[in-house]
């Protein structure tokens, strides 16, 4: 059954990006221990510029029943969480913390449940394409994914439930943290924050299994089972950019797969679409048509330095996001004069996910303590191996 609340709503002419629309109390049964939680609707940016009506989910961690305040070492700090990919239809995050989890999609609530833990208050964006627009999500879109999980700091911030936890400033700190596809979005929001949305108090990012070159991505998702990711990034690219037909790349059958896969969740996109990608498509590397080479390259992340702080790891057996790729990442933004810092895991993608959100909560509260300031990174030194 459809959630009319979920409804694409008329927009104000004189409303903006980062405006909250709509607000309801939720229960999350997937997050027992939650100390509240507020589905919400808000205007958000594209690809193209273009406000668009996004939505998301806020939580509240419980508070301490002698003190009535959060306690843990994220208390009042809000941390804007981008999950990894989990399809191109389906529920969306806000909506699955409610209902419950479906078929096929898996909910990312170990870390966001680590991080109310924590007393974090966590905001989760659906990203483009989910929630209150009806799909395909914009995959791989990561400047449009940027903006919208800055705007949903922005929203945030007018939650009126919000005004009860206790803090020293008007504006509550922000800290930011994605996987794979969701660290794009991070490292993307950081990278345009002082462009698009200086007004928010950025404290620091983390972001894990980050390729900032999309065409790194090509060899790996274009045979075996990750050939799935490969036509879902074909799908998720040319919803943000339109004028990137796939008609241009796939054969008749090809976009007949793509309409469908369109709806899917990740594991059922996994199940359907089974490798070489080139059996879809006109050619053997569809990446190399010139229209698509020209968003890839639009699509390159580190042009700029973040001004907080930023914290890449990633798995040194990553099968899906290769090492190589989250080391060129690191390296671009050292150029561009960025504080940041590397940890490498012997593990594989998922195992590196689960991993890590120990360190990264540690690190995050540990930004929580001061304002960012850019300048090189001063933690742990790059490996020795070079992309």
């Amino acid at each position: 059954m459809t959630d009319i609340y979920y409804s694409p709503p008329a927009i104000e002419r004189d409303r903006r990006a980062g405006d909250l629309l709509r607000i309801r109390p939720s229960f999350v049964p997937l997050l027992p221990r939650a100390g509240g939680a507020w589905q919400i609707v808000y205007l958000g940016t594209n690809s193209r510029g273009g406000v668009i009506p996004v939505s998301g989910i806020v939580i509240l961690p419980e508070t301490d029943t002698t003190t009535g305040h959060a306690g843990g070492s994220g208390s009042c700090g809000l941390l804007v969480f981008c999950p990894p990919f989990r399809g191109l239809g389906g529920r969306s995050v806000s909506q699955q913390l409610v209902l419950g989890d479906e078929p096929g999609a898996e909910t990312d609530t170990a870390a966001i449940a680590a991080a109310l833990e924590q007393g974090w208050v966590v905001a989760v964006p659906d990203g483009e394409g989910l929630g209150v627009d009806a799909g395909p999500h914009t995959f791989l879109a990561s400047r449009a994914a940027g903006q919208i999980a800055l705007d949903l700091a922005r929203a945030a911030q007018g939650i009126p439930d919000l005004d009860t936890i206790e803090s020293e400033v008007p504006v509550m700190p922000v800290t930011m943290w994605g996987y794979a596809d969701g660290g794009r979005a991070v490292v993307a929001a950081g990278e345009l924050h002082q462009r698009y949305a200086p007004e928010l108090d950025l404290r620091g990012i983390c972001a894990g299994a980050v390729v900032s070159d999309l065409a790194a991505l090509g060899p790996a998702t274009s045979d075996g089972i990750h050939a799935a990711l490969g036509m879902a990034a074909l799908v998720g690219l040319s919803r943000a950019y339109p004028h990137l037909a796939l008609e241009r790349v796939l054969t008749r059958e090809g976009q007949q797969v793509a309409v469908e896969a369109g709806t899917l969740t990740s594991a059922e996109l996994y199940e359907r679409v089974r490798g070489p990608l080139a059996h879809w498509c006109r050619r053997e590397d569809p990446w190399c048509d010139p229209v698509w080479q020209q968003v890839l390259a639009y699509e390159v992340l580190a042009h700029t330095a973040t001004l907080a702080p930023l914290h890449l790891y990633h798995g040194h057996n990553d099968r899906v996001v290769p090492v190589r790729a989250g080391l060129r990442t690191l390296i671009a933004h050292r150029q561009r004069g960025t504080n940041v810092t590397w940890r490498e895991y012997d593990a594989g993608h998922a195992e590196t996910h689960a991993l890590a959100v120990r360190d990264v909560l540690a690190r995050l509260a540990e930004n929580l303590t001061h304002t960012p300031h850019p300048g090189p990174g001063t933690d742990t030194p790059a490996p020795a191996t070079h992309p």
